[in-house]
Order: C-alpha cells, then structure tokens, then sequence
C-alpha cells in the first residue's frame, strides 16, 4: 500500500493536500483567523487567463502583504494581459553574496461554477480541508510564502544577502512573466538559484507518518504539435481511398504506438528508487531490473505502464477537427498532439519523430507559442537539501528527502534554461493516495498542511539567507 501511496503522489503531485487526523479548526487561534482571511482573499480574485482587472487587484493585495513583511522595493509589471510581481528584500548588511530567488504564481485553471458543488472562488472549510480554486495550485503556498516573510520579520530577522521575489500571473498558461522576468527583466532577479514553492511537497499516511518530502531537481518540457491532412475532396457519394479524416486518423493510431527512447537522470532514479526500496513485491522488482538496465525497452515499458510519463518523452492526441460539410469529402483534417519532453531533449528531434510515425500525407508543425524550454537537470546541492530537511524536522522528524524529477512544466523551466539553478519544494503535504483536485473540480488543501507550512518555510528560509 505504501508503494501505491507514493506513486499517486507523484501521479497527482501539484502539492497535494495535508494530515488527515488535525481538522485545522481556526476557532479561537487569532493567527490562524488572519491566515485563514488571506487566502480567502486570495481565492475570491479570479485570477483566470483574460481577467486583466483581477490580477490588478490581486497584486496590490500581495503589495500590501509584501509591505507588512517590510517589504517595500516592489514592481509590478503589465504585460500581455496579466501582471508580474518582482520584490525584493534587502540584506540587513553588505554582502558580496548573490540574491535568492522566490517563486510562486498567482494565476489559477478556469472553474466554471455549474461543474462544481460549491462556488469555486469561495474559500471553504469541509471535513479539514480548504477547498476552492487555487487552494492546491498555487494560491495556499504563495499565502505561505507570503506569511512566512511576515513572521520572518516579526521576529526582526534580517537576510544576510538580498530576497528577491518573483510571483508570476501566466504561469498556466503562456509562461511569458517567468520568459520575460529572465531576459528583459534579468537585473532584477538574478539570483544565485531559485526556490520554486510550486513543486515538490509532501506525502504523509492518514495515522501521521511521512512517506516523503520530494524535492524537485528537474521537469518535463511542454510542446503542442499540429497534425495536418490536405486533401481535394469531392463529393462523399463518390469516396476514395485518400481521405484526409483516414490519413489523419491512422497517424494518430501510429502516434500512440509510438515509443521514444528510455530515459533517466538524477531527480528521476532518486525518485524510482524510493519506490523500489519500499515496496517488497513485484512493482519493486520492475523497477530494480529497469534502473539496473536503464536502456532496456522492454523493461522501461513495465515501469511505463505503471507510472506513465515519467521513463521517457510522451506525446498525446488531445484535440481534433476536420471536414467542412456533412456530404462532402474532407479536405482538411487536424489534431493536436500534447508533448512531455524529457529534460535535455531537443523539441525539434521529438517533431522529426512524430513526422516519422505519422507517414507522408501528414505535415506535423511545432505550435507556435506553446513551448517550455527543456533545460537540463538541476544538480543537487548539499546546502539547500540539509536545509530543508532541517527546516522539516520542526515537524517532522526523520522525514526522507528525495529529489524528483516531475512529469509536468512550471515557471522553473524557463529560470533554470536561463543558467539560474531551481529548486522546486514547499512546506505542505498531503495524504498519501488521495487527490488535491488541481486543475479539476473541489480543488482542496487539507487545512493543517495550510497552516503548518508557515513555520516550516519560516524556518527555511531562515537557514537559507541567515548565513
């Protein structure tokens, strides 16, 4: 059970929610009255993709708790219909050290309110957990974050090298505040390495006991791929055997057969070989036979069709169109094919194969604008682990750290391509095997994850810039 617990982690991940057996009760704690109204706060701006006004009124919202951590050399940037945040809190004394940089987003998925039970941007409480659109991704961490500079400056702490931080609002979608925030705006974030609170996280067993906290060293590359079938039609009472809607389909049958090359790096064997280690029976054997022979097809297929996406590059069909009229023969057919690249990988190499697999009547063709960058894995440092498991060690003791490597893109990928080494953690957890609904309807955060989280990355972030 437990194997099977932690590959719906890393299946589901997205910081999942937190300990079942703490209800989180805010009744009569005046601290967590305020951390609970921040968030509520929070989820009830609809940060979706084109609601320009609402991200205006998130960020001076993070303005104003930005400032009450002291916090005042804030910009806030206006660009292709969002807003991107960069704050930055200076070292209390000269130092030749580089900044760290802190990352969140503060955009959310749509949620539209006939597909849920309760109305998505209202923050509420139900059976311990916080539900509501953004509670897992990413809106109760960036609270946390936020509430733990705050308490950082309650108690008159000040950073040995400057705090630089960057909140992002197109993080789902376009990922053009972390792409500018690297080029144009670099002098305002280069850092030293970042610290990304929208990955890793962890899992803990409904009696209390931790699995593990993941730490994030690397991700997967986005691409989307137009498929493209041309034809002269005719009249469908006369059919021939080129048909654009056939030859479409049968690239797209080819295309789910298809199977890139195995692939492993330092995020991913750390996190399969935890699972080989906990589990005695035959999963943890797949995985021993596949990481003792990585290039070995036949065995990254048995691990692939128990934990898909995370052996090699996958590619997916997930839209399709075609066809002009209901009598007439198709001259034009398309879909859309959704890439996870395996970091360092090049996308051009991964659009040479699908043309490959979809044969000569199809044109395959990057989408303009859909890409992450595939950068390279980041490699460990012994500091940063030593701190967060310090730092986790205030709650929980003995908790394995395990670097990971995850199958989905965040704003990481375009800091890390950029030469700015990136880490992906976060102080909350979740219950083993169960669900945080990003992306998807009730979305929820267990509320003793929400509110636990804040010492934890208080204490982080404490060892990390009061060196």
């Amino acid at each position: 059970m437990l194997i099977r617990r932690l590959i719906s982690f890393v299946l589901l991940g997205l910081c999942l929610p937190s300990q079942a057996n703490a209800e989180g009760e805010t009744d009569g704690d005046p601290a967590r009255v305020s951390e609970r109204a921040l968030l509520g706060s929070m989820i009830a701006i609809q940060t979706v993709a084109g609601r320009t006004e609402e991200f205006q009124r998130l960020t001076l919202l993070l303005r104003r708790e930005l400032e009450k951590a002291g916090i005042t050399q804030i910009e806030i940037k206006d660009h292709d219909g969002t807003q991107t945040l960069i704050a930055r809190w200076p070292a209390g004394r000269s130092n030749e050290s580089k900044p760290i940089l802190l990352m969140a987003h503060m955009d959310v998925v749509e949620a539209k309110p006939e597909d849920w039970r309760n109305p998505p941007f209202e923050l509420r409480e139900e059976d311990g957990y916080y539900l509501g659109r953004g509670t897992a991704d990413n809106k109760g961490q960036l609270a946390g974050l936020l509430l733990s500079l705050q308490e950082l400056r309650r108690q008159d702490f000040r950073p040995s090298r400057d705090i630089v931080i960057l909140i992002t609002g197109d993080e789902e979608t376009t990922g053009n505040g972390a792409r500018r925030a690297v080029t144009e705006w670099r002098s305002l974030v280069d850092a030293e390495y970042a610290i990304n609170f929208d990955a890793g996280g962890g899992t803990v067993t409904r009696d209390g006991k931790v699995d593990a906290f993941m730490l994030q060293l690397s991700e997967k590359a986005v691409a989307d791929f137009k498929l493209t079938a041309t034809n002269r039609g005719g009249h469908s009472s006369t059919p021939r055997p080129d048909n654009a809607i056939y030859a479409l389909a049968g690239a797209i049958k080819a295309i789910e057969a298809h199977r890139f090359l195995p692939m492993i790096n330092e995020g991913s064997r750390a996190q399969f070989q935890m699972f080989a280690d906990r589990d005695g029976g035959r999963l943890g054997e797949i995985i021993k036979a596949w990481l003792a022979d990585p290039e070995n097809r036949e065995k990254a297929d048995l691990v692939e069709a128990i934990l898909p996406g995370y052996t090699r590059t996958r590619c997916v069909a997930t839209m399709i169109s075609g066809g002009h009229a209901p009598n007439a023969l198709p001259q034009r057919a398309e879909a859309n094919v959704n890439c996870r690249i395996f970091p360092g990988v090049k996308i051009e190499d991964v659009r040479l194969q699908l043309q490959g697999a979809s044969g000569p009547d199809i044109e395959v063709s990057l989408v303009e604008g859909s890409t992450t960058p595939t950068a390279e894995p980041t490699a460990l440092r012994d500091d940063i682990l030593q701190a967060y498991q310090f730092a986790l060690e205030t709650r929980f003791p003995d908790a394995p750290v395990v670097p990971m490597m995850s199958a989905w893109a965040t704003d990481g990928a375009f800091v890390r391509n950029a030469g700015i080494p990136v880490y992906g953690l976060s102080g909350d957890w979740g219950i083993s095997g169960t669900s945080s609904g990003s992306h998807g309807l009730d979305e929820r955060m267990l509320v003793e994850a929400y509110h636990g989280q804040i010492p934890i990355m208080t204490e982080f972030l404490r060892i990390l810039s009061g060196t």
